[in-house]
Parts: C-alpha cells; structure tokens; sequence
C-alpha cells in the first residue's frame, strides 16, 4: 500500500529478458534498509525487490504488467517514479495506492495555468464511471486531484493541475502530449463501482 507522494525518482539502468523482464533501477534510496521482497511501487507498478546492492535494486516485471502498464517505463534510460510501502504509523500525505494499475492514458494537452501545469489525459472509457471532479486519481504513481472530467460517446479526458514542487520531485518535468501514463483509480470508487455492478445483475 501506497500515498502517490514519490520519495525519489530511479532509472531503469538495464533490463534482462528472461520468462519475465528484469530491471535494475538506479536510487537514491538506501538499499542497506530494504529486504529482499519488499515492495516499491515504480511509477504506479507495484514490484517485488529481488536483488539489491549499493544505489540500486532489481525488480521482475511480468507479461502481465509489461501489457497493462505504459510500455516505454521497461526500457533502459527512463525515469521512474519510486515510492516505498507505507509503514504504519507514517504519513498519509497523498490517498491510499495499490500500486495495481487500471489502465494507461495519453496526455493530449499541457498548458500553463499561473505557476502550474494543467495537464489534459484520455484515458480507455471502461474508466470513466470511476473518475470525478475533485476525486483522487494516481498517475504514473503521483497521487492527484481530478480538476475536471469531460465524456463523449468517442472519448474520455480529465484535467490535473502539476504543481512546481511536484513537476520537480517526479519524473513530470518536460510532460508533453504524447506521453503515456498509468492510471489507478481511486480504490473507494473501484469497490463502489463492484458494489453497483452486482446490485444491478441481481
């Protein structure tokens, strides 16, 4: 379990392609104080540590992740947004992330609004019941506020503003239209959305 707040921003150095992928990610983080099997969610993807040592660790990304997740993350030079599991007790400065993405979006808009970012996604229309204006929405594993939500029978966009210091501290810096993200939805609409579901297929 998650907040969206990123302590630090990795590299992928090298991926090994075995049954699954291998990715050695450059840290920040001190890897003296992370087990073997601890979880660090990579830009929203939650993976399992499986090989450390100074200023990096290795994560197995499956197929499954590798086809629901933004492709261009799993490749050697890309910025990933680290977090480690929350620890009872700690902070909860953002909302609550699984680390279990829902899907990806496309950024298809960034424009200034005053000192921020107001950033512009399309996302896959299964979504769209589970996002709201004013609602939490994870992006590449940076918890957010939905600014605004607009819906046609073709395409589904929302709005996030980016402030500074979060363009600063993520892998944000230099958005622009065309990036690919992942998305998770904001885990009390998925149990709501479960909920309706089944009162209406009785």
């Amino acid at each position: 379990m998650f907040t969206g707040i990123i302590t630090d921003v990795g590299k992928v150095e090298s991926i090994e392609r075995r049954g699954d992928l291998r990715a050695r990610v450059a840290t920040a983080y001190d890897t003296a104080a992370i087990d073997l099997g601890a979880s660090i969610a990579c830009s929203g993807v939650c993976l399992t540590v499986v090989g450390k040592g100074a200023g990096w660790f290795e994560v197995d990304i499956s197929g499954e992740t590798v086809a629901k997740s933004a492709s261009s993350l799993w490749e050697p030079g890309a910025a990933l947004n680290l977090e480690r599991a929350l620890k009872v007790g700690d902070e909860l400065g953002g909302h609550i992330v699984t680390g279990h993405v829902d899907g990806v979006g496309k950024v298809v808009a960034v424009a200034p609004e005053g000192d921020s970012l107001r950033i512009t996604i399309e996302g896959p229309k299964a979504l769209a019941a589970y996002v709201a204006p004013k609602g939490s929405i994870a992006l590449d594993g940076v918890s957010l506020t939905v600014n605004d939500v607009e819906d046609d029978d073709k395409a589904f966009r929302f709005g996030v503003n980016i402030i500074p210091h979060t363009a600063a501290m993520t892998s944000f810096q230099g958005i622009a239209p065309g990036r690919i993200l992942n998305i998770e939805i904001d885990v009390l609409a998925r149990y709501l959305g479960r909920m309706e579901q089944l009162r209406h297929d009785r």
